[in-house]
């Protein structure tokens, strides 16, 4: 298998969201949303659409080897389809999730940067493919474009076992996301190095 990082195409939105499905199947925040495997199932591709899908049509798209990772990014100026994201919360997540997820969202959003910057909504391994680098490969790809373009990144770690990789690629913790019964996300920056 490569390591050789590419865009993803329109055509390809399905195997990359899929390939997320995978990957998310045990992250810690997906899954206090939807506990059920059922609906974690029937939820989480279009969650992944709204939350990081317009990466496909702007170039934030990005798979590794045939589609054993993916990693969605959001350019500068582009958002995720809140009403699309707000509309699968109310009427796919867990009650438990629904009371303190709106204070999460909120947290979530004052933690962003204010300047322009590339958003990670969602990056994964299928789990078939972890622990051989494509994680890496995939920020590595996103975080050169941002220093070539003199950008920060930022993104929020929802499993705490990813944080060391994401400092690994120079991303910063700024603060910590927790209400009620949700799990600890952390919100991570990093600043564009000079080439």
């Amino acid at each position: 298998m490569t390591n050789t990082v590419r865009s993803a195409t329109l055509p390809e939105e399905a195997a990359a969201i899929a390939t997320l499905t995978l990957a998310f199947g045990a992250d810690p925040a997906t899954r206090w949303t939807w506990p059920d495997p059922q609906a974690y199932l029937n939820a989480f591709p279009r969650f992944a659409k709204a939350f990081g899908g317009a990466g496909f049509a702007k170039g934030g798209a990005h798979v590794v080897g045939d589609h054993a990772g993916t990693a969605l990014w959001l350019p500068p100026g582009v958002e995720p389809d809140g009403a699309a994201l707000g509309e699968l919360m109310r009427t796919t997540a867990s009650p438990e999730s629904m009371s303190d997820g709106m204070q999460v969202m909120q947290q979530m959003a004052s933690h962003h940067p204010r300047e322009p910057h590339w958003y990670l909504p969602l990056i994964g391994i299928d789990p078939k493919h972890q622990g051989k680098g494509l994680g890496s490969a995939l920020l590595a790809h996103a975080t050169d474009i941002c220093d070539r373009d003199g950008v920060p990144a930022y993104l929020e770690s929802s499993n705490p076992r990813n944080v060391p990789l994401y400092q690994r690629h120079g991303f910063e913790i700024t603060g910590e996301i927790q209400h009620g019964s949700s799990p600890t996300i952390v919100p991570m920056l990093r600043r564009p190095r000079r080439r």
